[in-house]
This record gives structure tokens, C-alpha cells and sequence, in this order.
């Protein structure tokens, strides 16, 4: 595992006052022009231009922008930048998977700038990048390490497509850069992150418009150009906003389901208690766009002795009767502190064989990035911990010395 602080905000520098054009979506840029006397006509030709710079090819820079004047460059340059969300720390795992700790820009007045994880996961066949909707969560899932950090607020689009920005930066996936993936099974890929899960801190659907024009813009075949259907939105079940986000945002769903009992998801997924199963796998159905080839992923984490039974195997399949899914057994990932603990791997197989042999595709999805807390259910911000750490050395009358002396 490597560890490394590349960036710090800090709140004299240069330019940080500056409102950052990353991120934001064809509307937004041709609004922001307005601030520079260009023309309604001119707007869209401009906006077209930046669009280009900084979705196709990454520009960090509006020098680098050579179809663009350099007087309009110059104008650009002093009231705009191209800032991204702030790298605190990236850790690499043994596996390559890595798990950057991002900060986003102050929003106003005393604002230090909230923090969000986002991790990028190499395969043999795709490189795949998991965002984060919200900084912190409101949902509480028991097993879930981010559901222990409380919601802070929701990002904005373009923080949420900075992350992608950000990722690609970061391994030289822009055409012509220097590819920097060590660990990275796809070095000869045409792109390294192929695939894009919200599957990061939050529940997107809780912050609906946001990710909707996050993803119109990743989507946007001019610029990222990464298909909706390779692009994932899980959701714990917030079932009014299903049908909104097959008929508006048209990505993958997946569904964190991880029981077949309303007794035990209510405590494993709160959530369930205002959204029960029924209601849940009704709006799946109903689901637009909903095919074979347009199959929902259910969402099953393995917890021993809890939800990893043959009979709940069965169940769970009666349940899914008549939906096109794939089930995706997660091996429970530990984190510090969990009461729960992982089914043995015999355990999981059995329960994958009666799902499979009932016609449901179930792959056992391998943990990543355990080694630096970046696997599923186990993201959180370094900022929360050391907060609650504090927190609890103040509690035992021990001072902030005390604190960092015992962190790692």
C-alpha cells in the first residue's frame, strides 16, 4: 500500500476565489460568458470550444486552448479557472485499486471545503470509477462504514463530475498524456476508466438533479463520452424516484437490497422501513427500459449468519421472479468497529450456486482495496474520523496532542 499528501487547500492561493468552469454543464458555460460581454450569438460557438478543452481533452489551463483567441483566453484567465476538486491524500492499494481523498472548494464564509472519497478500480476488461453523490450519508445502513458519518450536504454536478476529472488527471487518461496507472491491468486500453458507479458516499437519488446533470454531461457523447450504459446509479431503495431516474437519466440501476425479509433489511437498511421490499421490487418492475439487455443489478452483501441461509437464497429468488437481474454477492467488507463479519467463502458459493441454478446470473464480486479501506460499504472521510476522534479524546480529558500522537 502507498500513501501519499499531493495537495492541500490553502486559503491565500492564487486564483482560489476564482469560479472553476470544470464540472459544469453546456448551459452553465454559456451563462458564465454572459460575464464576459460575449454576444448570445457568440455564446454557444464559445461554450462549444470550452466544452472541447476541457471535456475531450482535459485541459487544465485556457492557455492550452489554441482554437480559442488569445485575448479571449487572457479574459477567461482572470475571472474563470479550470480548478478541480483538491487531492488530500491518494492511497494505492496492493491490488491497484486506488482511493483518492478529494476536497472540494469553500462554498462560502467558514467553509474549509467538505471532503468525499472516490475510488478507482482496474480489471482485466474495464477500469471502472466509483463517485460519490453526497458528502457524508443520511441512510444508516448497519454494515456500511460511510452510513456512520452524518450527511454534511449534497455535492453539486460539477463537484460530482470533478471526480472524474480528477481520476483521469490522475492516470493520464486524456488523449496523448503519459499514462501514470502502476498496478493498472489495462495499460493498453483506449480508456482507462471505462465504467462509472455511483456506489461512492451518499444516496443519489436523495440529490437527484445534481446527479442527473452530472451525468447528462459525463454522458455527452462530444466531450467524456462514456455511454449510460456503462454508467451505474445505486440507489437503497428510494422508490418515488425510480421511475424519474429510468425515464430521465436512462443508466443502469442497481438496487442494495442485502435482505428478503422486512424484519431484517428494516435493520440493515433503515430506509426499508418507510420503503418496504414489496414496494421496492414493484417500482423495479415497472422500471423503464427494463429488458434483458437492460437487466437490474441486485446488490447482496454476505453477512455470516445473518442474511447467507439456503432458504434465503430461495427466497430471494421468489422474490426476483419476472425481473431481468443480475445478483452481485458482495463479501461483506470489515471495517472498524463492525458488529458483522463476513460469510465463509463455502457459504457464499452455495448461496451463489441455487441463485444461479434458478437462472439468475450471480457473480461473487472480489473485495478491492480492503488493504486501504476502499472496498464497498467502507469508504469515509479522513476528516470525519480524526473529528470523532477528537471528539472522543476531548471526551477522556485528553488534549489535541494527545490525539495526533495516537493517530496513524
Amino acid at each position: 500500500m502507498q500513501v501519499s499528501a499531493l495537495a492541500q487547500i490553502s486559503p491565500e492561493k492564487p486564483g482560489a476565489a476564482l469560479l472553476s468552469l470544470a464540472g459544469r454543464g453546456r448551459a452553465e458555460l454559456s451563462t458564465h460568458l454572459a460575464a464576459l460581454d460575449v454576444s448570445a450569438r457568440e455564446q454557444r460557438m464559445r461554450a462549444a470550444q470550452l466544452w472541447h478543452w476541457i471535456y475531450h481533452r482535459g485541459a487544465t489551463d485556457f492557455a492550452a486552448m489554441t482554437t480559442i483567441g488569445k485575448d479571449m483566453r487572457a479574459a477567461l484567465a482572470r475571472i474563470f479557472s479550470l480548478e478541480r476538486p483538491r487531492i488530500v491524500s491518494e492511497h494505492i492499494s496492493s491490488d491497484g485499486t486506488r482511493k483518492w481523498l478529494l476536497r472540494m472548494s469553500p462554498k462560502g464564509p467558514g467553509d474549509k471545503g467538505a471532503e468525499i472519497e472516490t475510488v478507482y478500480i482496474p480489471e482485466a476488461d474495464r477500469g471502472t470509477l466509483c463517485v460519490s453523490s453526497q458528502v457524508g450519508c443520511t441512510l444508516t445502513c448497519s454494515f456500511c462504514h460511510t452510513g456512520t458519518q452524518r450527511l454534511v450536504r449534497n455535492l453539486d454536478a460539477a463537484e460530482i463530475v470533478g471526480q472524474l476529472l480528477v481520476a483521469r488527471d490522475q492516470l493520464g487518461d486524456w488523449p496523448g498524456a503519459d499514462r501514470r496507472n502502476e498496478g493498472a491491468s489495462l495499460p493498453d486500453a483506449p480508456r482507462l476508466i471505462s465504467n462509472i458507479v455511483f456506489m461512492g458516499m451518499g444516496e443519489p437519488l436523495y440529490n437527484f438533479e445534481a446527479v442527473k446533470d452530472a451525468i447528462d454531461t459525463i454522458a455527452d457523447g462530444e466531450g467524456l463520452s462514456l455511454s449510460r450504459r456503462r454508467i451505474t446509479l445505486s440507489t437503497s431503495g428510494v422508490v418515488p424516484m425510480i421511475p424519474r431516474a429510468g425515464a430521465e437519466i436512462g443508466t443502469m440501476l442497481a438496487i442494495s437490497l442485502h435482505a428478503v425479509r422486512d424484519e431484517l433489511r428494516d435493520e440493515l437498511v433503515p430506509l426499508n422501513k418507510k420503503y418496504p421490499i414489496k414496494a421496492l421490487l414493484d417500482a423495479c418492475r415497472a422500471y423503464p427500459g427494463l429488458s434483458n439487455a437492460k437487466r437490474i443489478t441486485f446488490e447482496y452483501v454476505m453477512l455470516k449468519g445473518v442474511n447467507d441461509s439456503n432458504s434465503e437464497a430461495r427466497e430471494l429468488v421468489r422474490l426476483l421472479r419476472g425481473i431481468p437481474a443480475k445478483i452481485n454477492l458482495i463479501p461483506f467488507n470489515p471495517w472498524p468497529g463492525t458488529r458483522y463479519e463476513c460469510s465463509d467463502w463455502g457459504r457464499i458459493e452455495a448461496f451463489s450456486e441455487i441463485v444461479f441454478n434458478a437462472g439468475y446470473a450471480s457473480p461473487i464480486r472480489t473485495p478491492r482495496g480492503r488493504d486501504i479501506l476502499a472496498a464497498c460499504g467502507q469508504l469515509k472521510s479522513e476528516t470525519e474520523k480524526l473529528r470523532a476522534r477528537a471528539r472522543m479524546m476531548l471526551e477522556s480529558g485528553i488534549g489535541a496532542e494527545g490525539m495526533f500522537a495516537s493517530s496513524e
